[in-house]
């Protein structure tokens, strides 16, 4: 028992920092970091964004997982589309700031972390309700995979700021086009997630199904 609950929670840890590196996760932390200079403030955003992401699966998973909820697809359509239009409003603010060197403020990630978590607790819930027998494995589980989260984002959030800094340090306009290629890339992500959930997903058509019923 000792065993199984043991790898349980390290099947989390290492889950959780696999589950920080998705592509929509990545976009959005290059994003925010592409307007830093220093390596300590990059980790730190890392660290908001798996707080705000961990704290958000903990609850909601929590919830679902605990009570046995079901989750409408609708539901998990419409937070992919938030995430969606999260992307997009990270790479107009990088592209319309790019004069500027102002960095984020420590809400931002935190914030965006938050909608993210939402985005996929759908997902961690139904992996948990599966595989997890009790509530209080479901909270150990949960915990572990969130510090796997937050350590797994820091990790990712170093690696894209290290070289970020580095040619910063050698070319003056690194940091300026740096700012440009991941403001671009963030809007064409967001763009292309939420157009997959909207329209190839059926999210409108399954609202409108839902409002006219």
């Amino acid at each position: 028992m000792a065993m199984a609950f043991t790898s349980l929670l390290l099947l989390g840890f290492v889950l959780g920092m696999r589950h920080a590196i998705d592509p929509d996760h990545v976009v959005a932390v290059t994003a925010i970091v592409s307007r830093e200079g220093s390596l300590r403030r990059a980790q730190w955003i890392g660290a908001l964004w798996g707080i705000g992401h961990s704290a958000t699966v903990f609850l909601v998973c929590g919830t679902i997982a605990v009570f046995k909820l079901a989750v409408p697809p609708t539901l998990v359509l419409g937070l992919e589309f938030c995430v969606g239009l999260t992307l997009i409003a990270l790479g107009v603010l990088n592209l319309v700031s790019v004069a500027s060197v102002k960095a984020p403020r420590a809400t931002q990630p935190l914030a965006v972390g938050f909608v993210h978590g939402l985005a996929g607790s759908a997902f961690v819930a139904m992996l948990i309700s599966t595989s997890v027998p009790s509530p209080m494995m479901v909270g150990w589980y949960l915990l572990l995979f969130g510090i796997g989260t937050v350590a797994g984002m820091m990790l990712l959030t170093s690696a894209i700021a290290m070289p970020a800094i580095y040619f910063a340090g050698r070319y003056s306009d690194a940091r300026q086009h740096l700012r440009v290629a991941s403001g671009v890339a963030s809007v064409a992500f967001g763009l292309f997630l939420a157009h997959r959930t909207g329209f190839t997903g059926a999210l409108l058509d399954s609202a409108s199904d839902w409002i006219s019923s």
